[in-house]
């Protein structure tokens, strides 16, 4: 009997097998080949499950945000009990912050992704859709916290999510490059959440030692 191929599986395999060289060689080292190298398969099995290289990278951003995801939803786990507005912008910004190896091979990727972005358009176009939907969706989550009273009514939403997902990307490439511990960009990424969130509207504020998972109080 032939064997049943998992095809969920092999697209993983060969999407795992591209940020691996994304994270360690950068996306220049990107080739079909390479892949199929990286992956212990043939070439044709890669060109099976991707038509072209476009296609390959666009399945890299789509594994990409969906690990970030994975990290939010255990932090908020982890949190226990009914999450505060504060509460679900501590645990976004703590999977974003690089905490162990794996979150620091893909804050790479990341990095990678968007240095070839800056001169490929069609990768640009892609690269935005995940950016923008984070966006979107702390925006919403800031705006309903504005009318429950639990920031200033002269903050404009938008502007403090777009300036906070700003901060923590430079302060991830200063982790990345060696500048400052992870802990210290906890510390910064608090500072300006305790100054945005009133503090005597924003029951179970979490504080974090070190970096760590938010926790109740």
């Amino acid at each position: 009997m032939p064997r049943q191929v998992d095809h969920d599986a092999r697209r993983r395999q060969l999407t795992e097998a591209l940020l691996r060289i994304a994270s360690t060689r950068g996306l220049q080292a990107v080739s079909m080949r390479e892949i199929a190298a990286e992956a212990g398969v043939s070439l044709r099995v890669v060109q099976y499950y991707f038509t072209n290289k476009q296609a390959l990278l666009e399945s890299g951003l789509t594994e990409l945000g969906a690990r970030l995801d994975r990290r939010v939803k255990q932090r908020a786990a982890a949190a226990a009990g009914e999450l505060t507005p504060r509460a679900v912008f501590d645990a976004v910004f703590d999977a974003a912050l690089p905490s162990d190896e794996q979150s620091r091979l893909d804050s790479i990727a990341w990095t990678a992704y968007y240095t070839a972005a800056l001169t490929d358009p069609a990768l640009a176009a892609v690269g935005v859709t995940l950016p923008n939907a984070l966006e979107n969706f702390l925006t919403v989550r800031l705006a309903a916290a504005q009318q429950a009273g639990d920031i200033a009514a002269d903050r404009d939403p938008r502007t403090e999510v777009a300036s906070l997902l700003a901060l923590a990307n430079g302060l991830t490439s200063s982790v990345l490059s060696g500048q400052r511990s992870r802990a210290a960009a906890t510390k910064i990424i608090d500072y300006y959440l305790d100054r945005l969130f009133m503090p005597d509207r924003s029951a179970g504020r979490r504080h974090r030692d070190g970096g760590g998972v938010p926790r109740p109080r």
